[in-house]
């Protein structure tokens, strides 16, 4: 198959080599970046910001979240910055966000600081603060920066899209599909996250149980969010929250890409020489690309 490559909702791995790197081949644009650290309600928030020299006037800007359970990651993560790198190199402007991480073990010890909803309220107010200067925002995450991602949507009005890659999306991780299991069989360590696994990492992030509705999208009300790609991972089973949120976005009537990456493991963006980053680079820039052409479309002057 040749060109783009296919954006839909695909249930079946499509293959990383059935369409040309965009995100490679396209002539790169210079790329500035800034560190910068805000004012948020739970204190100062460290950004940093990927300005293009030739920053295209009708692309929206796109606030990106690192993952790692809720508890690892910063602005030097590859998963950050290599992503917010490419993409501002199309000339985007890109903003990440070095939010408050939950604790790392013990997990959930008493007194423990930075639960739900501190990583939440940096990220929100981070999005707010770009919002000044941008005409248009997009939300994106990887894994738990997926999660958050959604999560502010929700929480914000002028969001005009959503791009998130191997999200976890709810409080329990939904029972896989025969295609998940298939794809996880014989997996072991980090790549295959068992469920009760799952769950520990996100009591930990809210640090109660009676928080977890409100931290974790999937399940509950979507109606409004904007458009949203999903890019899962082949061999993961957090690929089982994917699944199951697309169906749900789309029984809430929001427009659904979804696509998963053939033969690529949970944090495939982390490993920017695979196939599968840059067939998810290329994704995310088709598919930020299309959406900046509808809404030129939508803005252009009636005749």
């Amino acid at each position: 198959m040749a060109g783009k490559p296919m954006l839909g909702h695909h249930d079946s791995p499509i293959p990383t080599n059935s369409a040309p790197a965009a995100a490679n081949a396209i002539d790169r644009i210079a790329v500035r970046t800034r560190d910068r650290t805000l004012r948020g309600r739970q204190g100062e928030i460290p950004v940093r910001d990927y300005v293009p020299e030739a920053a295209r006037a009708d692309a929206a800007a796109l606030l990106w979240l690192h993952g790692g359970g809720f508890a690892w990651g910063n602005l030097d993560t590859a998963e950050s910055h290599m992503v917010a790198t490419r993409i501002a190199e199309s000339g985007r402007t890109v903003r990440t966000v070095d939010y408050r991480l939950a604790p790392r073990f013990p997990w959930s010890r008493p007194g423990a600081v930075n639960h739900f909803p501190a990583g939440l309220d940096d990220v929100v107010d981070a999005a707010r603060d770009l919002a000044e200067h941008a005409e248009r925002i997009v939300l994106g995450g990887a894994s738990a920066g997926a999660c958050l991602a959604v999560t502010a949507a929700r929480r914000l009005i002028a969001v005009s899209g959503l791009v998130l890659c191997y999200g976890i999306y709810h409080a329990e991780l939904p029972p896989p599909s025969a295609s998940v299991r298939d794809s996880v069989r014989g997996l072991a360590g980090y790549r295959q996250l068992s469920r009760p696994a799952v769950h520990r990492m996100n009591l930990n992030y809210v640090g109660r149980p009676d928080l977890l509705d409100s931290a974790f999208p999937g399940g509950g009300d979507l109606t409004g969010l904007p458009p949203t790609l999903l890019l899962d991972a082949d061999h993961d089973t957090l690929r089982a929250s994917g699944e199951t949120f697309a169906t749900e976005l789309e029984t809430a009537g929001v427009p659904v890409s979804r696509t998963v990456v053939s033969n690529s493991w949970h944090g495939y963006l982390n490993r920017h020489q695979l196939n599968g980053f840059r067939f998810a680079l290329d994704a995310m820039t088709t598919w930020l690309d299309a959406r900046d052409a509808a809404f030129g479309m939508r803005d252009a002057p009636s005749r």
